[in-house]
């Protein structure tokens, strides 16, 4: 999942007096052919990066970062939609803001009655603007509305106390029901650590015991990790 900044290469894990790294060797012929500035071998030590990746994948997933993680998920999402698509997003947005409203109107004492009419109306509606989601033809992967990307962030389950209790193994059956990606930029000593759900497209995602299948379009969260040191 480590991959070098300067050519862009899958780095090779290797132990080195019982301490796990990663390097990346390039041959000076193969620089030169590729007009590349590379460092003969890069090494990463594991232990510089694992403790900086735990604790930012457990602070993005604990419930009270949760609401700025989805929104940061939807933000980076594509945006290059038509505008019929565009007008049906925007309107099951409002539709999911008129929900919470009318929720805060019931806890402060609206008429039920009144509330339910409107709450049916605005399902109707939003109904039909998902309806139209599924009528419009797409070129590139359907933005996902926050309460499904709220759905599927919450799916995976408890992440924090995951990566606290896991063995390496399991650690890393983690990082890849993420998609994990992580870029290694020797000059800085940072990594560039990505989690792409996508990845869990068609596919059966397992997490503390729950089983359930994700196919999500491409729904990122991204963050550049400065190194512990030793």
């Amino acid at each position: 999942m480590i991959y070098c900044a300067v050519c862009q290469r899958r780095m090779q894990g290797q132990y080195n007096h019982g301490a796990a790294y990663y390097r990346c060797r390039f041959p000076q012929e193969y620089a030169l052919a590729n007009e590349v500035e590379h460092p003969r071998n890069v090494y990463l030590r594991e232990d510089a990066l694992t403790d900086p990746l735990d604790e930012w994948l457990a602070s993005a997933f604990t419930p009270d970062h949760l609401d700025r993680t989805i929104t940061a998920m939807c933000d980076a999402q594509p945006t290059d939609t038509t505008p019929q698509t565009a007008a049906a997003q925007a309107t099951i947005a409002a539709c999911d803001a008129k929900f919470a409203q009318y929720r805060a109107a019931l806890d402060a004492g609206a008429d039920p009655a009144l509330v339910t009419g409107w709450i049916t109306e605005t399902q109707a509606e939003r109904t039909r603007a998902e309806a139209g989601l599924q009528t419009t033809p797409q070129t590139e992967p359907r933005r996902m509305s926050r309460s499904q990307i709220a759905d599927l962030v919450r799916a995976l389950g408890d992440i924090a106390a995951v990566l606290r209790d896991a063995d390496p193994d399991d650690k890393a059956e983690v990082y890849r029901q993420l998609g994990l990606r992580l870029t290694y930029q020797t000059e800085t000593q940072t990594v560039r650590a990505a989690v792409d759900l996508s990845a869990h497209r068609g596919v059966v995602v397992r997490v503390r015991g729950a089983t359930r299948p994700i196919a999500p379009p491409p729904l990122t969260l991204s963050a550049t990790l400065k190194l512990a040191r030793g």
